[in-house]
């Protein structure tokens, strides 16, 4: 339906903003306007106000604002078109007319709706009469209230009990309501037999659909009404018109897997749960979501399938991500749901477990670290591969450009310039940990300069790798990534790297008679007599742990900076062709990193002041 300006700005005029918000939300005269505790987040002093002669509401503590369409719209949950309708018909205004198909299928919904309704009655009413359906939802621990709050249902055994009862009604309407099945030439019958019968609401509390839990024996488990032109199972959400204000108020909107863990969680006083109903979390219901908060909160079981269907949910939300709008996740133990957790432990125990809520980002980084091993280079090349197939999906500019900056440095962390871990024995930590600054640079770290200090630690790299050849297998991909301009130092690192790729085990008795024979003796022990080389790797006497962890953190870094410096290059081309704001960050991070890199190659350099090998206070 299309509705003009006009009359969209008299329907405004006619509406006391004031009086449709005081339906729901105690207000105060402050002056010309009114002042509240806001609606749609919690607060202890006012800082809600509401305009009549604007015509609009503003929360200066969150930001809410609109007018008394969008106030039906968001706190009751309403479409556009029926809040809309609501204001018209107390403002005794004619909607204007549709064209005559949008108002037969409007009369067909109407039809449709009467149908649900007496429907649900009816089972409400077997519900009553059935002791088995009573003792099961005694067994599942299902309150009166609860029942009743829920308008729970049984739905008797029989293949044409409903059809019977509901015989006032057109047969094919039936059929279209997804209550009866029809089967080319036979007569329709019930599609819900013996079963818990939950209705399924819109967001104005009207019933479209039922889900059905089998009480005895049975498969399925559970079966939800078909898509029908009241129902949409990509953009319901079950029990959305109980959750929605309560999510307001609460700030939170906690997304379960069933119909049943929502109404536990009711029973339990968490009432801002909604389910999806037998599918995947859809881009309608996270839009729809969005709508209530900024971030719902993604709460499955704790199974393989839980796990699974949030993993989906994850990666189906990066396309619709925008400034401030997201998912959080909280991980359920094993084996477990939330009717578990508060039929163990009531709402406190649930309450705990939400917040140690997991942000999006991390939750898709540790989904796709523990997809697969990542022990080869190969791997951790598709891991990189698959990380950037991630932030490609995000749609949003700036929001792309944040987990394009957040991942690389996550991977950058784990993967190539990993930090110094503790030592053990005393806990104590090298300096260029994330816990200690960098110790002072000594002199002749200073007169190093980052090209100087090439030529000198390949040397060393060398030199450490003939003293501990035991952690070649460990370098290997990085080494064979390494460019040396000295090609008599190359030819020896090639060898080295064929000899651990050749050999199950070498020490450096075993690598000594191997080199001798070759015509790298004479280099190789040069190398090792040249104990004034300033790296703890490359002399003797030293500390051989703290020698073999400053050892792989040269190696790494020295093959990380060439990927650095091509990235660097690249950003600062492409900001030649034009500024950009995402890419100049991205191009003030890798200057960053780039400074880092050469730092911490420094770092490594060792003066007088640590000949003696000792650890770094």
């Amino acid at each position: 339906m299309t509705l003009s300006p006009a009359f969209l700005d008299e329907v405004r005029a006619r509406t006391t903003l004031s009086t449709l918000v005081g339906r729901s939300t105690k207000l105060q005269r402050a002056g010309n306007e009114w002042k509240a505790c806001c609606p749609f987040h919690q607060e202890k002093s006012p800082s809600f106000y509401v305009n009549d002669q604007k015509g609009f509401y503003h929360c200066f503590g969150c930001g809410a604002h609109g007018d008394a369409i969008r106030w039906l719209t968001e706190q009751q949950g309403l479409s556009f078109i029926d809040a809309v309708k609501d204001l018209a018909q107390a403002a005794g205004l004619d909607m204007p007319a549709p064209d005559p198909e949008v108002a037969r299928r409007m009369e067909a919904q109407s039809g449709l709706h009467d149908v649900m309704a007496a429907a649900a009655e009816w089972f409400r009413a077997q519900f009553r009469e059935s002791r088995e359906a009573r003792a099961y939802a005694e067994r599942r621990g299902l309150s009166a209230a609860t029942l009743d709050a829920f308008a729970i249902g049984y739905a008797p055994d029989g293949r044409t009990r409903l059809k019977e009862a509901l015989s006032r009604f057109d047969e094919s309407l039936l059929v279209e309501a997804g209550l009866l099945i029809r089967v080319e030439g036979k007569a329709p019958y019930d599609r819900f037999r013996d079963r818990l019968m939950i209705p399924i609401r819109d967001p104005r509390g009207r019933v479209i659909a039922f889900g059905g839990r089998v009480i005895g024996d049975g498969e399925p488990k559970y079966l939800n009404s078909p898509e029908t032109p009241l129902f949409d199972k990509g953009r319901t959400l079950f029990n959305l018109d109980k959750a929605a204000t309560a999510a307001r108020k609460a700030g939170r909107l906690i997304v379960v897997e069933g119909y049943l863990d929502v109404i536990a969680l009711h029973q339990a006083g968490v009432p801002e749960a909604v389910a999806p109903l037998g599918t995947a979390l859809t881009e309608g219901q996270m839009e729809r979501m969005w709508r209530i908060v900024d971030t719902p909160v993604v709460c499955f079981d704790g199974d393989a399938a839980g796990r699974k269907a949030a993993a989906r949910a994850a990666h189906r939300a990066l396309p619709r991500l925008e400034p401030g709008l997201s998912l959080s996740f909280v991980a359920l133990p094993p084996g477990q749901d939330p009717d578990d957790l508060v039929r163990d432990g009531g709402k406190p125990a649930f309450d705990a477990v939400v917040e140690a809520t997991e942000p999006l980002v991390d939750r898709l980084w540790r989904d796709m670290v523990d997809a697969q091993p990542l022990d080869t280079p190969e791997r951790r090349a598709g891991l990189r591969r698959r990380l950037s197939g991630v932030v490609a999906e995000i749609a949003d500019r700036d929001v792309r450009a944040q987990y394009d900056h957040h991942l690389r440095e996550r991977f950058e962390d784990s993967f190539l310039l990993r930090r110094a871990r503790p030592r053990g024995g005393d806990g104590t930590w090298r300096r260029g940990s994330a816990f200690l600054p960098p110790r002072p640079l000594s002199g002749q770290a200073r007169s190093i300069g980052s090209t100087g200090i090439d030529h000198l630690i390949v040397k060393a790299i060398i030199a450490g790798l003939l003293r501990f050849p035991e952690t070649l297998p460990d370098h290997l991909e990085a080494l064979g990534s390494l460019s040396v301009a000295d090609q008599p130092l190359g030819r020896l690192m090639d060898a080295l790297v064929d000899l651990a790729l050749a050999e199950h085990a070498l020490d450096p008795e075993r690598l000594t008679t191997i080199l001798a024979a070759t015509e790298y003796n004479a280099l190789a022990r040069d190398l090792l007599r040249a104990d004034t080389l300033p790296f703890s790797f490359a002399r003797s006497g030293g500390d051989p742990d703290r020698a073999k962890a400053d050892l792989g953190e040269a190696i790494r870094i020295l093959a990380w900076r060439p990927e650095v410096d091509e990235q660097l290059k690249a950003a600062t081309e492409r900001l030649k062709a034009g500024f950009d704001e995402a890419l100049f960050a991205e191009q003030q991070r890798l200057l960053v990193l780039r400074v880092e890199v050469e730092r911490r190659l420094a770092d490594l350099v060792q003066g007088d002041d640590d000949a003696d090998g000792q650890p770094f206070g």
